[in-house]
């Protein structure tokens, strides 16, 4: 186990937890973000950062300070957290986006690695190889093969109490995502950025980052902290914490600010559309749009991105009592109704509910159904699986109305979509009381007879009947022919 993080609470694959930075003596609550710092500029303090937003950590880029003499001197002279004035926890890049934007930097991993040091970061980072979607499977397994050289390098150098991430790379390529997992969490490494994603979220490719992460977190531990590298819009922040990431570094704030644009975690705005601030942030509350609009640029720069931060903690703030009362999917769902591109990649997160079941808590306060993709979140998948575990009469009635009076049968279950079949003893066990519309949709109708199947298919010996209310041929289809099919309503006249 790594003894730099600790999970506390679990929901789908989010997780509450603490890593422990040692040299900067703070624990970070996870999740967690990272404004970007740029030394060049100030748009916010790292100090306001940390008295008026609650920052525990930043990042900065160590490249852009080695590559300035003033701030290489002064960082050698006074140390990282003088330089900045924070009190928290200084993560600090390599100079690896630099590599990805202008295809060369003139420093190597072990010249960044003893710079980090020297100059006081807590969290360093080796020069990994950033490479983009789409390239060729043979372009993006060479380039993951320099950068494990180079994890291999890190790994192998003296960094005494300062932390080291093992970037995991790979490009859109799920095998080599989960082999660049696999290959990071083996090493002694501390913390694990999924890389060069910044071009699928500019692209709002959810879908395929959400592949990304889920392939890396397949090869990477339970216990292996995972930064999501450059996210930084509030609005899919639940999406990649319930797919399993725990720190992102945002430089929106500022840089949206810069162009008067204004996040809000259903999207972003432009200043100048704004007849209203739906915000009761501190700025929000200060200034009408006009009088916003109406500040100097500095000034109204300044505002604005403290605007965005204000968002943007909120939310990770939500996220994580998300988490803590067991209701972070809906959470999700609520954010991926804002872009049908979110909507995208919350699909694909149910696409690994089977993955995301494994760190899901078998049970929590309430499930509520609030739309067609809920019967494929993981707790139906779980309960699926478990149906082969229950012990079955030689004939059995699964019933969405009242048990039978009679003795036509050795027992009678209940039938409730999107779980499909349980014995009666369950009905008050997590997630069978769930909240589900009157109106129940085809998607839980069709989840509730796999389980039926699911059922079946372990049990073949025992005589199935099942008493259901109107369900259509389509859905009625997935029931195995050897069950025999009863429907309510045509029994009850309606």
């Amino acid at each position: 186990m790594r003894e730099c993080f600790e999970v506390r609470d679990t929901d789908a694959g989010g997780r509450i937890g603490e890593l422990t930075v040692p040299r900067a003596d703070v624990t970070v609550e996870t999740p967690a973000l990272l404004p970007v710092i740029n030394p060049n500029l100030d748009t916010i303090s790292p100090r306001r950062l940390a008295t008026e937003f609650g920052a525990e950590i930043l990042i900065t880029n160590s490249y852009i300070i080695h590559g300035d003499d003033t701030l290489h001197e002064r960082a050698l002279e006074e140390g990282l957290h003088e330089l900045l004035d924070f009190p928290g926890a200084i993560m600090t890049d390599s100079g690896s986006f630099q590599l990805s934007e202008y295809g060369e930097i003139d420093v190597t991993t072990e010249e960044i690695l003893a710079f980090q040091h020297e100059i006081g970061s807590d969290i360093a980072t080796p020069v990994d190889i950033p490479t983009p979607p789409d390239v060729s499977h043979e372009r993006a397994e060479a380039d993951l093969e320099t950068t494990q050289e180079r994890l291999e390098i890190a790994e192998a150098a003296d960094t005494g109490e300062m932390l080291v991430s093992a970037p995991v790379q790979g490009s859109t390529y799920p095998d080599l995502r989960e082999r660049a997992g696999r290959h990071a969490d083996g090493t002694e490494l501390d913390v694990f950025p999924v890389g060069a994603v910044v071009p699928l979220m500019n692209d709002y490719r959810y879908d395929d980052m959400i592949d990304v992460v889920a392939a890396a977190k397949r090869g990477l531990g339970a216990d292996a902290p995972v930064h999501l590298f450059g996210a930084g819009h509030p609005m899919m922040f639940a999406l990649a914490v319930a797919m399993g990431c725990d720190l992102f570094d945002s430089a929106a704030y500022a840089l949206y600010a810069r162009d008067d644009r204004y996040l809000t975690v259903r999207g972003t705005r432009q200043l100048a559309d704004l007849e209203y601030l739906p915000c009761s942030c501190a700025i929000c509350t200060a200034y009408s749009p006009d009088e916003l609009r109406a500040l100097p640029d500095d000034e109204r720069e300044s505002e604005l991105a403290a605007h965005n931060l204000h968002v943007t903690f909120a939310e990770i703030r939500r996220i994580k009592e998300a988490i803590r009362a067991g209701n972070l999917l809906e959470l999700v769902e609520q954010r991926a109704r804002a872009h049908p591109t979110m909507l995208d990649g919350y699909r694909t997160l149910l696409d690994h509910a089977a993955q995301l079941e494994r760190s899901d808590p078998v049970s929590k306060g309430s499930f509520f159904y609030t739309s067609h993709e809920s019967a494929r979140r993981p707790e139906v998948v779980r309960h699926h699986e478990r149906l082969e575990r229950l012990s079955v009469p030689d004939s059995l009635l699964l019933t969405e109305g009242d048990s039978p009076r009679s003795d036509e049968f050795d027992d009678s279950w209940r039938v409730e979509p999107p779980f499909g079949p349980f014995p009666r003893t369950l009905s008050r066990s997590y997630p069978l009381t769930a909240e589900v519309p009157e109106r129940t949709d085809r998607a839980a109708l069709e989840a509730a007879a796999d389980g039926v199947a699911r059922l079946v298919d372990a049990n073949p010996d025992t005589a199935v009947t099942i008493a259901h209310r109107g369900w259509p041929a389509g859905v009625l289809e997935r029931v195995p022919d050897s069950v025999d099919l009863v429907d309510l309503q045509s029994d009850d006249g309606r």
